[in-house]
């Protein structure tokens, strides 16, 4: 175990590992129950991309915990879900084979400039300002999804206004977030995930902890052959690029999903790897030198871009590395033992999907709140007092939670990092390759507006 994960190098142990990775699983397993639901409005058999959804995410976080040692999560992305659904299926008119055939193309673009180190030189061209801006947005981005999926912001009126006291979901969550504050105030060992449970726990007789009807494992696999390997077929990439007439917008679908996801990833790792230790200077320093995969911050990049046609080929969206893996971080992880406890997790979960799905989002939420008021400390790093590097930064951090997006709050915080540079003169101050990713996001905005 210490050879394969070098707890005592990465200054961790086995049982903080543990509890790490039960605490990310805790945080992202309503992604088991919510994926098929959501998918399954496109046509795809529930069942299906249920199986669908762990195996990508038991695959995907093993590749990441055994080959890039990092305690990161994977498994199909919010958002990007609701994409292939809404946008690509609904308003484009593509069916769910074909826009599984784009996510599979999606992740061999990411595979593609992962080894030509495209997305390492990206890393490597942000200024280490705005690095600390996406770092506290990360934060900011990780406490409001606590928020959202608890319900504490009622949009209801079409006035963000504080949700009523009365609904006893809002009232788990407040004795939740006060119960793992205090824990973690006295520093008691694996508070975040005792605050999980205990919530979890208490929510059985106030009616919120209940368990769901779910479809049984021997039924979800008479349904996966619907959904594997179908973008192989007939109906997959073969009629993808059947029609001439729809080729530039299959290819401008294919860039959003691509810039997306590779810009959530990078946002992900810069935000939590950093503060943590996870992805050092040392680290930085050996993927300037490596010609090969040898530092963390490769393998973890080309971890997160093989999961996605691995997750296409069984019948899911996006697979991406989850910001909730946050909360395991938060709670210590530290090395790949975390992310193989998550797949394992995942595997178990197959079998238990009705007792996994009884967590509530009020048990999770106060863990993900916590855990976004431990990253904001990055913002300590930005000179506030100086306008010029106030604007992206501001920008970068808070347009995350307001945008629901890693990737818009990045963009935002390119285009006003350069405007910022242009007006002070200080052109030859951006890196290349940043104005060739603002010129895309500015360009994706475009699209997606005509589409």
């Amino acid at each position: 175990m210490e050879k394969l994960f070098q707890l005592k190098q990465n200054g961790t142990t086995v049982g903080r590992e543990i509890m790490a990775g039960l605490t990310t699983f805790f945080a992202m397993a309503y992604i088991i129950a919510v994926n098929p639901s959501l998918l399954s409005e496109s046509g795809m058999e529930w069942g299906a991309v249920f199986l669908a959804t762990i195996i990508s995410a038991v695959i995907g976080t093993l590749i990441m915990g055994l080959v890039a040692n990092v305690p990161y999560a994977q498994a199909p992305g919010m958002g990007l879900n609701a994409f292939f659904v809404y946008t690509v299926c609904f308003t484009l008119g593509f069916t769910w084979q074909q826009a599984l055939s784009m996510v599979f193309i999606c992740g061999l673009i990411n595979i593609l400039i992962t080894v030509t180190k495209v997305r390492k030189y990206i890393i490597k061209a942000i200024p280490r300002s705005l690095q600390n801006a996406i770092g506290g947005g990360i934060g900011i981005f990780v406490a409001y999804i606590g928020l959202l999926n608890v319900g504490i912001i009622d949009f209801s009126s079409g006035v963000p206004a504080l949700a009523k006291l009365n609904d006893p979901a809002f009232g788990l969550f407040l004795i939740g977030l006060a119960l793992t504050i205090v824990l973690l105030v006295l520093k008691v060992k694996g508070a975040i995930l005792i605050g999980i449970v205990a919530t979890a726990l208490i929510g059985i007789p106030m009616g919120v902890t209940v368990t769901t009807e779910a479809i049984s494992f021997t039924e979800a696999c008479r349904q996966l052959p619907s959904t594997f390997g179908a973008i192989f077929t007939s109906e997959g990439l073969v009629s993808l690029f059947a029609d001439a007439s729809k080729i530039p917008l299959v290819l401008i679908t294919i860039f959003s999903f691509s810039l997306s996801d590779t810009f959530d990833t990078i946002g992900t790792f810069i935000g939590t790897g950093r503060r943590s230790g996870i992805f050092s200077d040392e680290d930085e320093k050996a993927m300037e030198t490596s010609t090969g995969f040898k530092s963390k911050m490769d393998k973890a990049l080309f971890a997160d871009a093989t999961a996605t046609s691995i997750g296409a080929i069984f019948g899911t969206s996006n697979t991406t590395t989850y910001v909730e893996s946050a909360a395991g971080i938060g709670a210590g992880g530290r090395t790949g033992l975390t992310s193989v406890v998550v797949a394992l997790c995942f595997a178990v979960s197959a079998f238990f999907a009705t007792f996994v799905s009884a967590v509530p989002f009020a048990a999770t939420a106060p863990a993900l709140v916590v855990v976004g008021v431990m990253m904001m400390s990055a913002f300590k790093e930005i000179q506030w007092d100086d306008f010029d590097e106030a604007v992206p930064a501001f920008f970068a951090g808070v347009f995350m939670a307001l945008c629901y997006s890693i990737s818009y709050g990045i963009a935002a915080g390119f285009i006003f990092y350069c405007i910022t540079k242009i007006c002070k003169k200080q052109i030859r101050d951006i890196h290349p390759i940043l104005w060739i990713a603002t010129a895309l996001f500015v360009l994706n905005f475009i699209l997606l507006a005509l589409i």
